[in-house]
């Protein structure tokens, strides 16, 4: 299974948290499977998500779309984000 883990700061959390669900839809159009956020405990406006999806391609196309672009810009991201695109290889430990 394909992940994209994304890392980058906001502004305001609660702004781009409100942005970030209303995305939701335009990630799953896209491909996404859904995934898991989380919040830096030393800085809290660095923000990770690890989304899973379809297809690594689809993926690809969708990290680097203008409309992407666009909604973390209005957002609030700060600054260039960090992407990682990540296969599921090991099984989990018991």
């Amino acid at each position: 299974m394909p992940y994209v883990l994304i890392r980058h700061r906001v502004g305001n959390y609660a702004k781009w948290k409100r942005a970030f669900d209303a995305h939701g839809g335009a990630r799953r159009t896209h491909g996404s499977k859904g995934g898991w956020l989380f919040r830096s405990a030393k800085n809290p406006r660095e923000v990770l998500i690890l989304l899973r999806w379809n297809g690594l391609r689809a993926a690809r196309r969708f990290v680097t779309s203008a409309e992407l672009r666009k909604a973390m810009k209005n957002a609030g991201v700060r600054g260039r984000p960090e992407v990682f695109f990540l296969h599921d290889r090991a099984k989990p430990p018991a």
